[in-house]
């Protein structure tokens, strides 16, 4: 007997690393053991490899009575999953000279049914692209993650059904085979497909609101995060569920990020053209919002990542889930720091907050008279802390609409009307951090840093006058000043121009925060 070496890898974080997995086969009374610090699941995959041997028509170690040991190296780094099903099950039968074929450069992941069926697995784009970084020649995987792995250039993709398809690739012949052989073939390469989902709410379906609507297409056109507050009833939940359909779709760079992304996280969304857009409940768990735990996997922030958080009721968020968003609203990104190392998850998605005024949802209602204390009401402020305010860029009341309004047969614009709007703005803005020759790779105008800001926006003298009696008799913070100019210059851009007038900085202050104003 002999020792065979196949190589595979696992995920840590959101990136793969390469694994070797060692199997060293040898006579006398059968036992099977995995070392190299394997969790539970793959210390189950010898039960799952001997199955799947056995019902593939293939020897396995309990009928040949081998002694198999299996390594993964490096030995001191945990793997986890099931995908070194395959791995262990093609290096034992090179090991037990059943496959004759030498293998390089090739790549196997795939976890095994008790038949020998190849199970669909998570983080195969991540896999896919570590492979082509270390120009690996081939990729073996399930066919369920084919087309997936496919989207990367430069590897040669082959999906498999079992782990018979395995064998005979590699020259095995199992018995009443008749010499049939069953090559696997090459996948091509996948090109994106763009098909618009069809679960988009249409904005024409909301009717009246036109202030929050035009708040949101300027948070659309800059990437602005934005606040809706008001009474309940009122429609901030549809307008935040309707927002994502005015979301230009994502390039082909961003839809292998975010794919990448939710491949890890085994979401099952498939291929992400459009921004995600995700929602949790207000019970959501600190680690389940921003990622972690003892092998540190992303959390529903990451998950929006180009696309949109919409956090519903948001002061019942638990206080440390809240202010856990410092860090992403201003960085785009979130750190995770652990025993085993720390994991940086990107997190550059819009962020739009609901909630009612008060827990009683009417303060400041014309409708209904809020039954809160006081105290109450100052309670329930306090979830709203001063530095998550400050990162809010927008804040926009939704009050209630009258029948008339709800009864009125003429329809509002239409998604797609705004979508084209959202995406010449943004187009516009590109082409300006082009023109002006911005070293640092700006996308949208909420990305701009104090030094992106002294670039690509210039103020005549009126409008920087007019800033400096805003800044000065409002008291505002460097950043709640910069917040303005980002919106004023994202208003210009709806409007195609290149400067910023008078007009533009008041309809960005006015999405100043104005409720609880007096703690502030």
């Amino acid at each position: 007997m002999s020792v065979a070496t196949i190589y595979s890898a696992h995920i840590v974080g959101l990136e793969a690393e390469e694994v070797a997995v060692d199997v060293d086969v040898s006579s006398g009374l059968y036992s099977f053991s995995i070392v190299g610090l394997p969790d539970k699941a793959v210390d189950e995959s010898k039960d799952r490899v001997i199955a799947a041997l056995k019902n593939s028509g293939l020897r396995n170690p309990k009928t040949e009575n081998h002694k198999v040991t299996v390594l993964l190296a490096p030995a001191d780094i945990k793997k986890e999953g099931s995908h070194f099903d395959l791995p262990i099950a093609i290096a034992y039968l090179l090991a037990s000279k059943q496959i004759e074929r030498e293998i390089e450069s090739s790549w196997f992941v795939g976890e095994l049914s008790l038949a020998g069926d190849a199970q669909e697995m998570r983080g195969i784009l991540s896999i896919a692209e570590k492979a082509k970084a270390l120009s690996i020649k081939s990729l073996f995987v399930p066919n369920a993650n084919k087309e997936e792995a496919a989207l990367i250039e430069g590897v040669d993709v082959y999906g498999y059904s079992n782990l018979k398809d395995i064998f005979r690739h590699f020259g095995g012949v199992i018995e009443g085979d008749d010499g049939l052989e069953n090559f696997i073939e090459k996948m091509p390469t996948t090109s994106i497909n763009y098909i618009r989902p069809d679960f988009f709410l249409d904005f024409k379906d909301v009717r009246g609101q036109e202030t929050a609507k035009r708040a949101l297409e300027i948070a659309a056109s800059g990437g602005h995060n934005i606040a809706l507050y008001g009474p309940p009833g009122t429609g901030k939940t549809m307008l935040a569920r309707a927002f994502t359909g005015i979301l230009p779709p994502l390039p082909k760079e961003e839809v292998f990020e975010v794919t990448r992304i939710h491949s890890v996280a085994n979401t099952k969304t498939g291929l992400v053209t459009h921004p995600p857009f995700r929602s949790p409940h207000h019970t959501s768990s600190y680690v389940s919002l921003v990622g972690g735990g003892a092998s540190p996997r992303p959390g529903e922030i990451t998950l929006a990542h180009r696309g949109v958080l919409f956090l519903d009721e948001f002061p019942e968020f638990d206080k440390r889930v809240i202010e856990s968003l410092r860090q992403p609203l201003e960085e785009g990104v979130i750190v995770v720091s652990r025993a085993k190392g720390t994991f940086a998850f990107p997190a550059a998605c819009i962020v739009i907050i609901a909630f009612n005024p008060c827990p009683c949802g009417y303060m400041g209602s014309k409708t209904k008279r809020c039954t809160c204390s006081p105290s109450d009401i100052q309670r329930y402020a306090k979830k709203l802390s001063g530095p998550i305010m400050d990162r809010i860029d927008m804040w926009v009341p939704v009050q209630h609409v009258d029948y008339e309004t709800l009864s009125h047969s003429r329809v509002g614009e239409e998604t797609e009307g705004i979508r084209e709007r959202v995406n010449a703005a943004r187009k516009f803005a590109e082409e300006r951090f082009l023109k002006n020759n911005s070293s640092s790779k700006l996308k949208m105008n909420k990305d701009m840093k104090a030094k992106d800001i002294a670039l690509h926006i210039k103020l005549d003298k009126n409008v920087e006058d007019l800033m400096k009696t805003l800044a000065t008799t409002h008291v505002l913070s460097p950043r709640a000043y910069h917040r303005v100019l980002r919106l004023a210059r994202t208003i210009a851009d709806l409007r195609k121009s290149d400067n910023i007038c008078e007009s533009d900085v008041m309809e960005a202050f006015q999405y100043r925060p104005k409720l609880y104003e007096d703690r502030f």
